[in-house]
């Protein structure tokens, strides 16, 4: 059991945390500022609609947003082509807070009015999805590192969480074959289950440790009546049954990282192939 959570904890984690950038978060402050001001004094000035050329051009500078933003997923792909057009961390807020500047040029670029027709709906629902649900994926990709590392014993990859658990059930089966009489009962009663396969438990969205810790309860009374060997084979039972808590808790929280990259990004896609059937009818 100890060598499994040494390869565990030797595993190194695919879950990317955001870097933080005080200059970006200023410039993308300034650039907003400055954006409305634009806005502001042209629709002072002059009507500002979708077709005419203020509209158009703030289309425009929406287009060539995106495209930056987008390019990040090529740059994550191709990273011996790009790596000389700046660093991965200029690459990631980049795609952050230019994206969320996209979302307010494309506001411009319809004078702020709500959008008329299918196509321009979908662009425009599209548009509002990807960035809200971007700026919820920084928030996760903060928030879940940070919970699993402050609360858990175990680092370990999504993809191999099953395997893991199929492991410590089948060394549990094995150890509780030499077990009294006890100790089978218990495993059978309230343990057997939970050791099946990986399960999602809401409670780790609230406290990490949750359920955690209460499982001591279960073996606090049986861990009396025992002495000298089947003492010792309750402890590494309940070891891997503590591990095996730990794998449902990055599970839950790994496998939510794993449903927001499911809707952003391939809505993000077809929105790019959205944007391109509206250029080709403009154009």
């Amino acid at each position: 059991m100890k060598s499994l959570v040494q390869n565990m904890r030797a595993t190194s984690s695919r879950i990317i945390c955001l870097a933080q950038s005080p200059k970006w978060f200023w410039v993308f402050v300034i650039a907003t500022l400055i954006s409305v001001l634009i806005y502001l004094i042209n629709a002072v000035f002059f009507e500002v609609n979708p077709g005419n050329i203020w509209g158009l051009t703030y289309g425009t500078v929406a287009l060539i947003l995106m495209i930056g933003v987008a390019l990040y997923a090529v740059r994550r792909r191709k990273m011996r082509l790009f790596s000389r057009f700046g660093h991965s961390f200029t690459w990631v807020q980049y795609h952050v807070y230019g994206g969320s500047l996209f979302l307010l040029w494309v506001f411009m670029h319809s004078a702020f009015t709500l959008p008329s027709g299918p196509l321009n709906w979908w662009m425009w629902i599209l548009s509002v999805w990807v960035t809200i649900s971007g700026i919820f994926g920084v928030f996760l990709q903060k928030w879940i590192p940070r919970i699993l590392a402050s609360g858990l014993s175990v680092e370990v990859v999504y993809e191999r969480i099953p395997e893991l658990v199929r492991e410590i059930r089948e060394r549990s089966e094995e150890l509780i074959k030499t077990c009294a009489e006890p100790v089978r009962d218990l495993y059978m009663n309230n343990l057997y289950s939970a050791l099946l396969a990986p399960k999602t438990r809401w409670i780790y969205y609230i406290d990490i440790t949750g359920g955690i810790k209460s499982t001591e309860k279960q073996f606090e009374y049986i861990r009396n009546i025992l002495t000298g060997e089947e003492a010792q084979k309750l402890v590494r039972l309940e070891s891997m049954y503590k591990t095996k808590l730990e794998l449902d808790a990055h599970y839950t929280l790994q496998k939510l990282l794993r449903w927001w990259l499911y809707s952003h990004v391939p809505l993000s896609i077809v929105l790019l192939i959205l944007v391109a059937i509206h250029l080709f009818a403009v154009f």
